[in-house]
């Protein structure tokens, strides 16, 4: 007998329900099973244990729980192919979902927003599209929202302004257009992180864009299609973020205020209508470019109103006698002459009186020429320094590109700092650098910056990043190393970055650990000069095809100092003095920098860095390996540095569990290596400089440990 149409609809929208209603399983299980049955293909298992038979889904892999509530679904790079139902609205606890880099299509429904408490909606690497609901807008606890990468269209919500604790806003990717949505810049004060790039915005951009105090890293509008005037209120933007406008309709003169100045071409590109610096377009008043990282032009056409000037004066003159013009000329040929008869008499009277002294003392005469060599030798030096050197200097022998091969070339924006920006540099042949843009103005000691670069360009080891070539004039200075393609070694531990991310295996981990130390101690046992890198952190090294690890920002910190900007080393040093005197007064803890936190306790004390400072760095990036935090660990409503947490959880006789890495816990059979690894830890990080290791015997006890497992 058929069952009625009605019936057997019921059963399809309930038929979960019912099932679980058999088994007990809770409301929350049932809104993910219905989820669950929306995804067509799941085929890496990852939903495996999804089942009605559990009294509750905290146990199912992907759900987190907290009191017996779900906070949190995470089911990342999975090949799920199906959509996203909006049963998952109705989870109340729900804080956060991750289903990045999937396969899912579709509506984003209105109803998933009804989990009002949500914090991190993260979508990006999927083929979802349609409009974002304007539903969005009731998210007041919203945090993260990365939708790039998709089909997205149509306009942003007036509504998105609500999220006034948005920090991260990806859209990257997408085909947005229209534009930006009203008190875009004036509500959302608490944004960090902006990408706009890569759709179909257009209209002007908002003039209260500049009210984004808090961003950091790039603000990304390129490739849309906004037009008119760049707003000046972008200049009020920190100065440490680069603002990139390449690719799109803008006009106009580019302001040079804040942010915006003293920017090179790179962020203005793809706008022909812009004008003035840096920029060589000039703008109606005739002004010309004064970026010096361009080819300067020069004018070879006649200057027109000159000519005309001498065309008149043609004319006048056509008016005087024949006798006039030879008074003119004989007068003009007497004054020559008289001039020429009294260069003569003094140059022979010079030579007169340094014949005369010649024969008076020989010896004096030695001592002279010792002295006009002295003075040519220094006249030579200071000259040196003073001249424009227009093409690249080579320190590799296969470095074959030039430096207008690098002008032409793709390039990307990587990261900007205090100290200069760096760029992703495609050239032709397939050939990828990153290029260091230092700063511009200040001391221009060519010589000490020749010689220290060189330097630099003399260390070749595997685990650490080779200067290729650098460029230097007056006003630029540019470094070229080779591209690492896998990102921040900070980016790889705690999920941050462009990479896409995925817990480290303690293998990994290990050779991570193996080729820091082994390129470290090659710097430190590198001849004739050792060396000391002064400023090691998980964020400047970088992880390759294969995840092996490289040092980068070796020595940067001296030839920022050379070429006029303000010391790296020096930089760090005020902030770990602010960070000490500020250390236990928990009111002053959100003032707490990252960068301190690696520096060796003694660095406040002694001004010139030595080899026990990064041996104490680089224990401080082995606890963040093992242990998966961040270099600031929040405990309760303080903050303090990771070397101070790991101790007090050995002194509170914290089990280990609580210190590993959640990842690392699961695999039991490696307890001994990370342990083994972490008493090494703790020797690097000993307040005593002279306890702690070299880098030579930490290479060889990681030896041991790799062949002991």
């Amino acid at each position: 007998m058929a069952l009625p149409s009605s019936l057997l609809l019921l059963l399809l929208m309930f038929g979960p329900f019912f099932l679980a209603s058999v088994s007990g399983l809770n409301a929350e299980g049932v809104s993910l099973l219905t989820f669950k049955g929306s995804i067509s293909q799941d085929p890496e298992g990852s939903m495996a244990n999804w089942n009605s038979s559990s009294q509750d889904p905290c146990s199912w892999s992907g759900v987190t729980c907290k009191d017996g509530e779900v906070v949190s679904l995470s089911i990342p790079k999975q090949n799920l192919l199906g959509s996203i139902h909006p049963s998952l609205g109705s989870l109340q606890s729900l804080r956060h979902i991750n289903l990045r880099n999937n396969r899912l299509f579709g509506f984003l429904p209105p109803e998933l927003f009804s989990a009002r408490g949500l914090q991190s909606l993260v979508l990006f690497g999927n083929s979802l599209s349609g409009s974002l609901p304007s539903e969005i807008g009731t998210l007041s606890y919203l945090q993260v929202l990365d939708l790039s990468q998709n089909s997205f269209f149509g306009s942003l919500p007036n509504s998105l302004s609500n999220c006034k604790r948005l920090k991260v806003l990806h859209l990257n990717h997408n085909n947005f257009t229209n534009f930006l949505p009203l008190g875009f810049g004036s509500n959302l004060l608490a944004l960090e992180e902006l990408d706009l790039s890569y759709n179909k915005f257009n209209g002007s951009i908002p003039g209260d864009i500049g009210n984004l105090s808090n961003l950091q890293g790039t603000a990304d509008f390129s490739h849309n299609l906004f037009s008119g005037l760049i707003p000046e209120s972008l200049g009020r933007l920190p100065e440490r973020v680069y603002i990139d406008l390449t690719y799109n309709n803008l006009s106009g003169p580019i302001p040079q205020n804040g942010a915006l100045e003293n920017r090179g071409p790179t962020a203005f590109i793809g706008n022909p209508g812009l004008c003035g610096p840096p920029l060589k377009n000039p703008c109606s008043s005739g002004l010309p470019s004064s970026d010096p990282f361009l080819p300067r032009e020069i004018n070879t056409s006649p200057p027109t109103e000159m000519s005309n000037n001498s065309r008149g004066s043609g004319n006048r003159s056509s008016g005087l006698t024949w006798s006039q013009i030879v008074a003119i000329v004989v007068s003009d040929l007497v004054g020559i002459c008289l001039i020429a008869l009294v260069f003569y008499y003094f140059y022979w009277r010079a030579m007169a009186s340094k014949k005369k002294q010649s024969s008076v003392n020989s010896d004096k005469i030695s001592k002279a020429k010792k002295d006009c060599m002295c003075f040519r030798k220094d006249e030579s030096e200071t000259i040196s320094e003073n001249v424009e050197h227009l093409d690249l200097v080579p320190l590799d022998p296969q470095a074959s590109f030039s430096l207008d091969e690098l002008l032409k070339a793709s390039a990307f924006v990587l990261g900007k700092s205090g100290i200069g920006i760096v760029y992703k540099v495609a050239l032709d042949d397939g050939l990828t650098l990153a290029v260091r843009r230092l700063g511009e103005g200040g001391l221009q000691r060519y010589s000490e910056f020749k010689t220290e670069v060189e330097a630099i360009g003399k260390v070749k080891h595997p685990n650490i990043v080779g200067l290729r070539a650098y460029y230097w004039s007056v006003e630029e200075k540019l470094l070229i190393f080779d591209y690492i393609p896998n990102g921040k070694l900070s980016s790889a531990i705690h999920g941050r970055g462009p990479m896409t991310w995925q817990p480290l295996t303690w293998q990994i981990r290990l050779k991570i650990i193996r080729g820091i130390a082994k390129g470290l101690a090659f710097l430190h046992d590198f001849n004739p000069k050792k060396f000391v890198h002064g400023d090691l952190r998980s964020n400047n090294i970088l992880l390759g095809q294969n995840m092996e690890p490289y040092i980068s920002d070796f020595g940067l910190g001296r030839l920022v100092n050379i070429s006029g900007s303000l010391p790296l080393l020096h930089l760090n040093r005020i902030t770990a003095e602010k960070h000490n005197k500020e250390h236990y007064d928990i009111s002053a803890s959100p003032l707490m920098n990252s960068a301190s936190c690696y520096q060796a306790p003694e660095a406040l004390k002694i001004l010139k860095p030595s080899q026990k400072w990064d041996v104490y760095s680089y224990g401080v990036i082995l606890l963040e390996l093992i242990s998966g935090r961040s270099p600031i660990v929040l405990l309760e409503t303080s903050e303090m540095d990771l070397v101070q947490w790991v101790q007090f959880c050995i002194e509170e006789k914290k089990p280990l569990s609580d210190v590993l890495d959640p990842f690392l816990a699961r695999e039991p059979d490696d307890d001994d290596a990370i342990i083994a690894a972490l008493k090494i830890a703790l020797a690097c990080v000993q307040t005593n400089p002279e306890r702690r290791p070299s880098m030579r015997n930490i290479v060889d006890a990681l030896d041991r440990l790799r062949n002991a497992s």
